[in-house]
Parts: structure tokens; sequence; C-alpha cells
């Protein structure tokens, strides 16, 4: 802003402070003085006392000032003379008015806390005060002498604000008190209290109204457990989404109608010792995401002394730690909840209150109550600490009311650990679950831990009733968001299918028959057998056999069979060929460690640094010139090149070049030495390469470590430390493999070996990462490192390597799991359309059966139920039309073509079909002869009238396979 248009901004709201151009008789009847003006009319006019209080008969908040001569002070309409009357229409008085209660009414609105004149009706067909109240959008505190309201507006927009910016009701509350008078100068009553309970209840009657409990004629009362809980559309829901005989579809295709289930912890919801259930209950009684909690805490109560088995497999702290956790001074130590794992969303009755940690009492008890009566048959149930939670579980349940058990014989259970956890834990790739991850509770905390803060003070019955409001917006968030979402999902799934098939059929050829058919006939056993721990997993690397001290043992096993058949290639007493090579190899890593040392002396060395280098110098020179004194034994062309080089104490001894065979380009050499080289190089790449990835493993280990409870200057820099020397070890490996790849490379032309390339490749700085990185792409998306794949020599008869193997087997259920995940998304969005259909349905059969106690109340449970209807319907029809081409017989043609915008139909058929076209030619062909299609005849205006192909298609713009999926329909001639 300029400063000249910063004075006039200043300057014209200055002048509203006064007049102005506005005189001083009243804009309203011309005659009476103007002295008031209202703040929040859109009317800057000034007007008498009598048209003021008229302006405002159905505006009683709206913020009043009066002209005192010199400058405007703040009034009221009450002070005015203004008084509201309710129970008739505005403007008309009662015959029998009765004042609020001791003349003392508060309403609290959006932009503030009034104190208004306020009369009931007192007619013989009055309502009681709080009716009068509510049919005026007032909200009363309470239903005796109701002193303090608010309006629906203000509780409306305190409750999505709550959604949204997670604003306490306490600070929303002060805001109000501060825009109302932001002196102090105003002593008012305080309402919070009042404001409080109304918040908590509008909460309420909003949740119940939204689940059709007042079309019940039974009552709210009669609401049954978790009958106030958004459902996952998308999920499998029997008897509303479910196609007719799921129960008796074929195996092959059972597990489309499983449910996916994730339980989880989140201890920063904790809550204070403070108030109690006798003091405080909830208002919703488990109708909704948490548990009945007198039930819950009964049955807690009679399983206190159970002690919980300790962690075997790896040592998860949620367990071991259960009984230890800070728990001094809270009654809650934080929430277990059962999510979708698909998408995200809480289940009914599936959240619950921990009191001493994640122990497995409560979440078994959430588990069985948000399953209970389930009719799926099969279930996948991931949980971080699974692989210990679910080995007792049955036995377990044999102490749970028969209302909340489980029917494990009769239904095919699956127990996973989430990916987000599987370093910690034995890595696992389970067919019939698509791209499932397991991380949906974990997604979900960053929406709510913002309210943890203002929660930690609640009562228990507000604090339940709040979270299950919260996690409702959740889900109905989630709910209208899935058109998006599952939309998404497909799209990147159809490209990663095509992408991970394509990868894998290339991947495939260059693998012998019988490997492919022996690995997948392993990887078959072990995924029709998930629970049998006797098959091995094709998934983990099994032994490996080539060792850089196993190359030596075999040479020299080689030169004592030479020896007993009276063969003896030494020209040394004491040393023999391989002893020389691989005295020379141990030689030259000596040096690679002297000149690190070097290195990391800086300019500031001390003389004691100084000394204890000079003392490795002289003793590795002593040690390279007697191993001279062997090498020109089998080498004798190395005596001219020694001589050649710098003799003496001249040359450092991390300089000296020791002439290995591998450097002997153009000279003269023993092919015994050259061999022995060659294998002691081989065996030194692997070891190398082995020991690269062993670091990069203690790495992320460590580094996950230091992340999570590491604390504190001093235990970092320790931590630091520790992870300097795993990456100096690592970088020394590095240098260690890269002059092994030198040497293999000039030695492999001398001892013919072509094929050796196919297992070792140059090592670039990117090839060095973890096989899992936390901060990457997960397993379904990754691409490994070839370090990873390394497996030296083939091993056995059979030639099958860890590394290709492994890969092998990761890269088929890659392919597979996007296969299955392409048919579990479509599965889902058909589940969506059907649901918000028989949701439809359902409140339209609601609204027939109205149970009003008047025409006035049936109209209202007509018009609310017809209007949710309508909802479901319009959501219904918006998802339909986003996912229409993948949901279209030809669906199959969308993948990295697949949204090509063009012109019109008859342009994409009357031009020649070339470049991307190609994708999805044939089949628009086909289509075309096959339904005798006249293209001069088509009514384009007709079609794109009546295509479901949303506004921007019906303008001529669009996917080409969305066009061509609805040609049958209505492009028939």
């Amino acid at each position: 802003m300029s400063s000249d248009g910063r004075n006039s901004y200043l300057s014209e709201m200055i002048r509203l402070n006064g007049h102005g151009d506005v005189g001083d008789t009243c804009a309203g009847c011309g005659t009476a003085p103007a002295l008031f003006r209202c703040e929040t009319c859109d009317d800057i006019q000034l007007y008498c006392h009598d048209c003021t209080v008229t302006n405002h008969l159905c505006l009683p908040t709206h913020r009043i000032n009066e002209w005192t001569g010199v400058y405007f002070q703040r009034t009221s309409l009450k002070k005015l003379g203004l008084h509201i009357q309710l129970g008739h229409p505005i403007g008309q008085h009662c015959i029998l008015p009765h004042q609020a209660f001791n003349d003392d009414f508060v309403l609290i609105d959006t932009d503030g806390i009034y104190e208004i004149g306020l009369d009931f009706c007192g007619c013989e067909t009055a309502q009681t005060h709080t009716k009068q109240l509510l049919r005026n959008r007032w909200f009363p505190s309470t239903s005796t002498n109701p002193r303090t309201t608010a309006t629906f507006r203000v509780l409306r927009q305190y409750h999505i604000l709550s959604f949204e910016s997670k604003a306490s009701a306490h600070k929303f509350y002060h805001t109000l008190v501060h825009l109302t008078d932001n002196t102090g100068l105003s002593k008012r009553k305080d309402r919070y209290e009042a404001f409080m309970r109304m918040v908590r209840e509008w909460r309420h009657l909003k949740m119940v109204k939204r689940f059709g409990r007042g079309h019940d004629s039974h009552g709210v009362d009669a609401t049954s457990p978790g009958e106030c809980a958004v459902l996952c559309p998308a999920c499998t829901q029997p008897g509303k989404n479910l196609p007719h005989g799921w129960e008796n579809v074929v195996k092959a295709k059972r597990w489309l109608y499983a449910i996916f289930v994730a339980i989880d912890a989140n201890f920063r919801l904790k809550r204070r010792n403070v108030s109690s259930d006798e003091t405080d209950p909830s208002l919703s009684e488990g109708w909704a995401y948490f548990v009945e909690e007198n039930e819950y805490k009964a049955f807690l109560a009679q399983h206190l002394g159970d002690e919980q088995e300790k962690s075997t497999c790896s040592s998860h702290n949620a367990v071991n730690m259960a009984d230890t956790k800070l728990s001094q001074g809270l009654a809650a130590t934080g929430v277990g909840t059962v999510d979708c794992a698909r998408h995200n969303m809480k289940r009914p009755n599936g959240v619950g209150d921990l009191q001493k940690g994640e122990k497995y009492i409560n979440m078994d008890y959430l588990f069985f109550s948000t399953l209970r009566g389930t009719q799926l048959q099969m279930l996948n149930v991931s949980y971080d600490i699974a692989c210990q939670w679910h080995k007792n579980l049955w036995t377990r349940m044999k102490s749970f009311p028969q209302s909340h058990g489980l029917d494990y014989l009769a239904k095919v259970i699956h127990f996973f650990v989430p990916k987000f956890h599987l370093p910690a834990h034995i890595a696992n790739v389970t067919r019939f679950v698509g791209r499932t991850d397991g991380k949906a509770p974990e997604r979900g905390w960053s929406n709510i831990n913002p309210v943890a803060l203002s929660m930690k003070a609640m009562g228990p019955g507000c604090r339940r009733d709040t979270l299950d409001d919260h996690f409702g917006d959740w889900n109905w968030k989630k709910t209208v968001g899935l058109g998006a979402s599952l939309l998404l999902k497909i799209k990147d799934a159809l490209a990663e299918k095509a992408e991970h098939e394509t990868t894998f059929e290339e991947f495939n050829t260059a693998i012998t028959p019988e490997h492919c058919s022996a690995w997948l006939a392993e990887m078959e056993t072990w995924e029709d057998n998930p629970n049998d721990t006797t098959i091995p997993n094709p998934l983990e690397a099994k032994a490996m056999s080539i060792t850089q001290a196993g190359a030596r043992l075999k040479l020299t096993e080689l030169e004592a069979e030479e020896l007993q058949r009276g063969i003896n290639a030494s020209l040394h007493p004491e040393i023999s060929p391989s002893v020389l090579i691989a005295s020379g190899i141990d030689l030259e890593e000596e040096q690679r460690h002297l000149t690190t040392a070097v290195e990391s002396l800086g300019l500031h060395a001390t003389d004691t640094q100084k000394g204890s280098v000079m003392r490795i110098r002289n003793s590795l020179r002593h040690k390279i010139k007697t191993w001279r004194r062997a090498q020109v034994l089998y080498l004798p062309a190395v005596q001219s090149l020694i001589s050649q080089t710098v003799c003496g104490d001249q040359e450092n001894a991390e300089c000296m070049k020791l002439w290995l065979p591998s450097q002997l380009r153009n000279k003269p050499c023993n092919p015994r030495l050259q061999n022995n080289k060659w294998e002691l190089r081989y065996a030194q790449a692997h070891d190398t390469l082995e020991e690269i990835c062993q670091c990069l493993r203690i790495h992320c280990s460590l580094l996950t470590f230091k992340r999570e409870w590491i604390r504190g200057q001093g235990p970092n820099t320790q931590a630091q430390n520790a992870l300097a020397q795993v990456h100096g070890r690592r970088t020394a490996c590095m240098k260690r493999y890269r002059s092994a790849w030198v040497a293999l490379k000039a030695l492999a032309t001398v001892v013919k070996k072509k094929d050796w390339r196919g297992h070792w490749q140059e090592l670039a700085d990117d090839d060095v990462k973890p096989l899992i990185n936390l901060f990457a792409t997960g397993e379904g998306r990754r691409q490994v490192s070839w370090i990873w794949m390394m497996d030296g020599v083939d091993c056995g008869e059979e030639g099958d390597n860890n590394g290709v193997r492994i890969e092998w087997c990761k890269s088929h259920a890659r392919a597979l799991r996007w296969s299955e995940e392409v048919e579990l998304l479509r599965e889902e969005m058909r589940r969506v359309l059907q649901f918000f259909t028989w949701q439809a349905a359902w409140w339209e059969e609601r609204g027939r059966h109205n149970v009003g106690e008047c025409a006035a109340d049936a109209e209202g449970l007509q018009a609310y139920a017809t209007q949710q209807a309508n909802l479901r319907h319009r959501l219904a029809e918006h998802f339909r039309v986003l996912w229409l081409p993948y949901l279209s017989p030809l669906s199959s043609l969308i993948g990295r073509h697949a949204h090509i915008p063009v012109k019109s139909l008859r342009g994409v058929f009357n031009t020649p079909l070339n470049g991307v076209w190609d994708a999805v030619a044939p089949q628009i062909c086909d289509l075309i002869k096959a339904q005798k299609i006249d293209w001069s005849s088509i009514d384009l205006a007709r079609f794109f009238t009546h295509a479901p192909l949303g506004e921007e298609a019906k303008g001529g713009l669009g996917p080409v396979v969305i066009w061509v999926s609805v040609i049958s329909e209505f492009m028939s001639p």
C-alpha cells in the first residue's frame, strides 16, 4: 500500500466515527432528531429512537450506537425499550405476556453476547417456554426458567469451527465476550458453563437427528448401540451394499467381501481424573463410536488381576510397557480404536478409553464390540502388535460375554502388521488384500490430536460425546470424499498395475523356466498356508555361500590336492600362490585404512597422533618390502616396475604400488596367479557388498531408535557419533568394492569370465540405499537397488540365487497385489453406489411412516427425510459420473492414455488414429463394426445432453474412453 493510499484509507475509516454527510433528521420518519446508528446493519444513516426500535423488531442482536453530541457511545436495544415477543408473529402483541425470569435474559449470537428484553406468550394455546425459544431458533440452556439461549446459527458456527480449527468452546466463548466488550469495563455474568451445556446438547441432538431417531415411533431411547455411527459405504455392509447371493460366491472371489479393520491406540487423548460418570454421564450411551461405558468398565473390573504376557516378537513398547506408562493423576491414558483399514473411518462401538497403556483386555473388548453380530466370512485385521496380540486371542475371548463372541472357526481370519511397522517385524506380503497398508488410524490421529489439550480436563461423559462428534465429522468427510479418493486410487492402481505387470514380464523372460516354475510353486505353497511356520518364506534371504574366507579356504584345499598328486607350483618355501595374492589384498586394505587415518589428522594434529601414524607407516612399509621379496619370484616383471617408482624412505607406505596381477596390463603374468586373484577379488566384492548392506541395516535401525527414543543433547551426541561410525565404515566398504570392481574388470578378459557382470555392477552413490526406507515409497512402488539382488555364483545344482529369487518373488507379488487392488477398488465403487441407493430408500421409507404429533410435525419429518434421501441420490449420481469410465466394461482400456482430450466424437472417427490413439483404436473400431453405427446420422446434441459425462464433457471435451463406453446405450441406430 502506498503512502497516499494508506492515508486515504485511514481518513475514511476515521470519518465514520462522526456524522459524515448524514443529516440531523431521522432517515425513517424524517421529523425526529437522528441520534442512533446501527453498526451491524449495512446502513450508515441515523434514525430516531422509535424508528431504531421498529427497524430491529426481528434483529435484537444488532449493535446500536448513540450520538452524544460529540461522539458515538454504545447502547443496547433493551435500553431503548425493545421487547421480543415469542409465540406470535413479529409486531403482534400477546394479551398475556410473561416476562423472562427477573427480566434477566441473555442471547448469545455470532458477533457477541446480548442482554435483551423478552416476553413469552401466556395465551391458552401457548407452548412451553422451551418450545417457544426453539421455534424462534434459539437454543435454551435449561428447560426450567431459561435465562440464557444461543442462536442456532452461533451453535452451528462453533460446531463447524470446532471440526475445522479444533477451537475450544472456552476460546470461542471468550472471543464473543471480547467482541461484545473489549475493554472489560462492562461487568456481565459469565455464561460459559451455560454455553458449554448448549454446545454439548446441540452436538447430541444433531447426531440423533441425522440418523433418523426422530422418525422412530419408539423415540430416541430405542437407539441401538452403534446406530448413530456414520458407516463406511465402501466397506462390506450386509443388507446394504452387497450383491444378491454374495454368501455363495465362489471361493476365488470370496476375498472381495472381506472386512478390513485396523486397530491402534492414541496416548495423546488423555483425561485427568476429574468428575465421574455419575456426575457427568454420556448423552449417547454407546450409540456412536464409543462403547457403552458401564458395561465396558464392569468387564474391565472383573479382569483387573489378569496378567498380560510379554511380547516375544519385536519387544514392541506398547505391549511390554503397558503397565509402566505414566498414569498418575489420569483417569484415561488415551483411547483405543478400531478403524476401517482401507478407508480410514472409525467403526461403530470401536472406541474406548485406556487406563494403563495398550492392554490386551481393552483392545480385545473394542475388537469384539465392533464386530458383534458380523455376518461376513472373511476378516483381515491389521495391528502393529498383531504378531503377539492374536496368539491367545480366542482363549481370551472365552471370558467375554456371549454377545461379544466371534465364530472364528467358521470364518477365515488373517492378522497383519501395518507396513509402517514392518521394519520391527518379519516382512510379509499376503495375497487377497490388494494394496491395503493398514495405516489408517495413524492418518486419522493428525485430525483429532489438536483437541487433546482442551479435552484433557473434561468430564468423562462430555469428553466421550465430544470425541464421538469429531469422529462422526471425520467419517462424514471421508464419505463425501470417496468420489475423489477412490477415483484417484483407481487411476493410480491402473497405471501401477500396467507398469508392474510389464516389469514382471520383462524380468520373467530373463529367468529360466525351471526357476520360474520352482519359485512360483514356493510362492503358492507359502501363500496357501499363511499360518504354517514350517513352510519357508520365499521372500526371505537364504544363507549366502560365497565368502572371502571360503574362497581362500577353497584355493588352499586345491593346492593341497595338487601337492598330494605331486604337483608343486610354489616358488617360495612358505608362501604359495594363493597366499601371495591373499596377502597382497590384505596389504591393499591396510593401505586404505592408513590413508583414512592420515586424512583424519587435520591441520592441527598433535605430536602423539603424528607419532602413531608414523609407527603404522613404518610397520606397513616393512610388511610390503617383505611381501615383495616373494612377489618377484612369481611375477619377475614386477622387479623393473618397482625400480622405476620412488623408492626407499621417500615413499609413504600408503602410496606404495603393490602391482597385483590386475594391475599388470601388458606384462607377462602367471595364469594361475591371475585366476587366484580373480577368485579372491570376486569373493572380496561379495563380502564387501554384504557388509555395505549390513551397514545400511544398522544405520536404519540406529536412525529409527534415535528418532523415537533419544532426547537431550548428550544422548543425541552419542547417537550421532554412532551413526557417524557406521557411515565411515560404509564409506570404506564402498572404496573397497570399487577397488575390487576395477580389478575384476581388468582380469575378466584374461581369465575368460564372460557373464560376471550379470552379478556385479559398478557401484554408484545412488545404489547404496537401504532395502526398506521408512522415508521413501512403500514395497508396492519401490525400485530395489541391485546391491540387494547380488548372488555371487549359482548356489546348488538348480542355480537358485538369493537376490534374483527374492526379487522375482516380490515382483510377482507386486504385480498380483496391484491387480487385486484394481479389482477391489471397482467392487468398492459398486458398493458405494449401492449403499447410497439403499440409504436413500431407507430415508424415503422413514418419510412415509412419520410419527408427528400434528400436521406441522409430520410435514417437518417428511421434509427432512426427503432432503436426506435427495442428498444420497445426488452423491450417488455425482460419484457415478466421476467413476463411469472405470466401472464400464471398457475400463480396461484406461491406462497411460486414459485422459486424452478430443474436440468431438465426429472428430475422433473422421481423423486417422495414430500415435497415442493406437491403445484404444482396435476396440473402438470393433465396437463400431459390431453395432453397425452410421456415424453420419448420429445426433451429437442428443448424445452430449443425455450421456452422464458431466458439464465439461457436455461441452465437447472429455476422455475418449468415456465416450466409447456409452456408445452402446446412447448411439444405437
